[in-house]
Formats: C-alpha cells, sequence, structure tokens
C-alpha cells in the first residue's frame, strides 16, 4: 500500500490518465455544456450533482432514485433478480456467479467482480429475494468496501397502465480507504446512471418497447 507522497503522486498520475475518460463520458462539465439536453441519458429530467469539498473527506456514498417506467414489476424483477447473467448486461460487472441457494432459491450467495477504472473489487454478496417485490443484495466482507448494499423495490403503477411500475433503487457502500472514495467520486454518478439504464435496457431487449416513456420521481446522491 502507498503512503504519504507517493499515495498522492499515484492518485494524481492514476486521474490524469483517466482525465480524457472523464470529459468524454458524461462526468466532467465541458462534455455536459456541449451535449444538448435531447441527447442524453434516456430519461432526461436526471438531475445530476456535481462532486463538492465534503465529498473527498467521507468513506460513504448512498444514492437513491424512485422512477415510473413503462413495464410490469414481473417484467423488472425477473432482470434485476437474474444476478448469474449480470456480466452479460450490467456495466463493470466482469463475472457474476451464483451458488449456496437457500430457501427454494430466495435467498443465495453470489460471487461477484466489479471493475471501473482504476478499481477492481471481487467480493461475495448475500442476496435476498422477494417475487416481484423486492431485490437486495448486501456485502459485509469486501476487500474494498466496509459494506456495500444494492436494493431494487418494485410497486404497481398507473392503474389503467398495467405494464407500469414504479421502481426504487437504492445503492450505498463505505470504502475502507480514504483514497478509493475520493477516485471513485469522479465516477460516482455515471455508474449509478449507468448500471441503472442497463437494466432498463436488459428489460426493454426481453419485453420489447415500454408502455410509457420513463419518468423520474425523486433521486438524491449523498
Amino acid at each position: 500500500m502507498l503512503k504519504g507522497g507517493s499515495t498522492l503522486k499515484a492518485l494524481d498520475v492514476r486521474l490524469r490518465l483517466l482525465r480524457p475518460f472523464i470529459e468524454t463520458s458524461g462526468c466532467g462539465r465541458r462534455q455536459q455544456e456541449q451535449q444538448p439536453q435531447q441527447q442524453r441519458s434516456f430519461s432526461n429530467s436526471i438531475h445530476r450533482s456535481y462532486i463538492t469539498f465534503n465529498d473527498f473527506r467521507t468513506k460513504n456514498r448512498s444514492y437513491t432514485k424512485k422512477e415510473l417506467v413503462g413495464y410490469s414489476m414481473l417484467d423488472m424483477y425477473s432482470v434485476v433478480s437474474d444476478v448469474s447473467n449480470y456480466h452479460r448486461f450490467v456495466p463493470y460487472v466482469k463475472r457474476s456467479h451464483v451458488h449456496s441457494q437457500e430457501s427454494g432459491g430466495r435467498d443465495f450467495r453470489a460471487d461477484l467482480i466489479v471493475g471501473f477504472p482504476p478499481l477492481n473489487e471481487a467480493y461475495t454478496s448475500r442476496v435476498t429475494l422477494v417475487p416481484p417485490s423486492l431485490v437486495k443484495s448486501e456485502c459485509h466482507d469486501g476487500r474494498l468496501f466496509n459494506y456495500l448494499l444494492n436494493e431494487w423495490r418494485f410497486r404497481p403503477g398507473l392503474k389503467d397502465i398495467p405494464n407500469s411500475c414504479v421502481l426504487d433503487f437504492k445503492v450505498s457502500f463505505e470504502f475502507k480507504s480514504l483514497l478509493h472514495s475520493n477516485v471513485a467520486n469522479i465516477f460516482f454518478d455515471l455508474i449509478c446512471d449507468q448500471m441503472e439504464n442497463a437494466f432498463i435496457q436488459e428489460v426493454r431487449r426481453r419485453s420489447g418497447p415500454p408502455s410509457i416513456r420513463s419518468h423520474v420521481l425523486t433521486s438524491q446522491r449523498s
């Protein structure tokens, strides 16, 4: 583990190498100022917050979002609960393997390898399923994280549109290293948006076009 000036120097080198990615991925102000509103993410009502000084003094991160989507609870649940295939459609997931299934397959452990520049994490999550309303994943023994929580809740959407539901998405974690937390701050919003959007796109691939356009109801980052 690098310490002191060596740590700061290594971080500076990493950030310089990653600057082109940041400017072209939607994380940087330059990219956001140049792109027209209609060319952004499929849900153009997402509010993206910028990094503040306080972000660099904490190892805790959280992101919550409530959204009305044009797919049924079962459509969304079937994709989010398909943990063994995350590596096929979820960005940054390099490997996903399910084992140790319990309670008829509704509780199980899953090994995942998640990689985003310049971090990689291999960890085991405890996954709890309550079809078709809940998919919850928790990890308390990662090498990079003290804990990691990923939770999806689904409830009925519009009464006159059966193929709709309201999803509540939450991700919360605490890095063991403040250095790793500071690097992840640069990508935090982008990663959350891309991962959530990946599930929506996978549902579209499996079930066809949505019945209605998605609408973000609430979104909060801390």
